[in-house]
């Protein structure tokens, strides 16, 4: 019940600094379908920023989510050989720069084992944080993202510092607090190399004054043994991510069998509950799809987890009819640049927050304020 109690009491202190409730406000989960749910705002979190806009992981993603309105934004964070936490999806950078274009680089491409999987490319923790300034981000989708190649080759990769500066920056000019989501990328993996993630980011939050439960942070991890060691580090609130297949990449090696699935019974959200304060849930745990990509009726995952006290954050939303349902895809689907259309992101916004979700991750965070918000400035 202790795990419990902390977990409501977070996520309220959360509600209460951004002016967005998240559970009821007698520290009870709120069900899904009552009015107390359906009055109180969901957080919208700029997924690797407004990565559906610009590049994803740079500073003019996370500004331009910024200037939407996000309630969040999101920095994937890994290391360098120097040890500096810097904002990146994975540790392998072919996909989001140009370093496969650097011949200066051309041997530092190697293959590696990560989280059991075999993994090829170029790795941060090879660099130094100054040879990695070097390279120039650019946009991961270009086939679905045409319009954000357009940013290729402008920004640098920025670090966690940059990204915790502009966020400073941006609630001096516009008076409003702005929510820092990280998410610590293959701690495991970092820890082995000697450069561990959790130590890093606690003192670069708690540096930048990030302390307690009303802070606007939430830190995020598939992983659960670093979360278990965040939380003798920090009090600020922490999210198990959660996805529809697979297991924890540390409980998998240690030789623990337990899947994601095993986390989402009764007594994995009340484990969970002792150590976290919220879930990062994939989005088809929430709401199920056919075989024909049609929505289902939403499972009873959202109640669930409240009632172990635990919020519920679901990723990730996009716009584009690729990532859409089948219902809400939107044009002519014998036109070739149907699967990089917008559909109605919109209704798939409206249809997590019916179920009970306390908050989003989405790509376009514009379009999610707009379903969620109609009625914000």
């Amino acid at each position: 019940m202790m795990g419990v109690r902390r977990a409501g009491l977070a996520v309220l202190a959360l509600a209460a600094t951004l002016g967005s409730a998240v559970p009821g406000t007698d520290g009870r989960a709120a069900e899904p379908g009552n009015a107390e749910t359906a009055a109180r705002p969901v957080l919208v979190i700029a997924h690797r920023g407004a990565s559906g806009e610009r590049p994803e992981h740079t500073l003019m993603a996370y500004e331009r989510a910024i200037d939407q309105g996000a309630d969040f934004i999101e920095p994937d964070l890994v290391a360098t050989r120097d040890g500096v936490l810097v904002a990146r999806h994975e540790n392998e950078i072919s996909g989001t720069t140009d370093v496969a274009d650097r011949p200066e680089f051309a041997g530092r491409r190697t293959t590696k084992r990560i989280d059991g999987a075999e993994v090829s490319g170029w790795f941060t923790e090879d660099f130094t944080l100054a040879e990695l300034k070097t390279l120039r981000a650019r946009e991961r989708l270009p086939q679905l993202r045409p319009g954000n190649t357009a940013f290729d080759g402008q920004e640098t990769v920025p670090t966690l510092a940059e990204v915790i500066a502009l966020v400073r920056r941006k609630e001096a000019e516009t008076g409003r607090r702005i929510g820092l989501y990280p998410e610590t990328k293959h701690p495991g993996h970092f820890r082995a190399l000697g450069l561990a993630l959790e130590p890093r980011l606690v003192e670069a939050l708690h540096a930048a004054g990030y302390r307690g439960r009303t802070a606007p942070v939430f830190i995020q991890s598939f992983e659960v043994g670093n979360l278990k060691e965040l939380r003798g580090m920090t009090d600020l609130p922490l999210v198990q991510l959660v996805a529809a297949d697979g297991a924890p990449a540390d409980l998998a090696a240690a030789g623990d069998s337990r899947s994601y699935a095993d986390l989402l019974t009764e007594t994995g959200l009340t484990e969970i509950a002792r150590y976290a304060d919220g879930i990062g849930a994939e989005k088809v745990l929430v709401i199920p799809r056919d075989a024909e990509a049609r929505s289902l009726p939403a499972t009873d995952l959202v109640r669930r987890a409240h009632a172990a006290g635990l919020a519920v954050h679901v990723w990730t939303l996009r716009s584009e009819n690729y990532f859409l349902p089948a219902e809400l895809r939107r044009g002519d689907s014998s036109d070739p640049r149907f699967p990089a259309l917008k559909g109605d992101a919109g209704a798939e916004a409206a249809a997590f927050a019916a179920a009970g979700v306390d908050g989003v991750f989405a790509d376009f965070p514009a379009d999610a304020l707009a379903a969620l918000r109609p009625a914000r400035k």
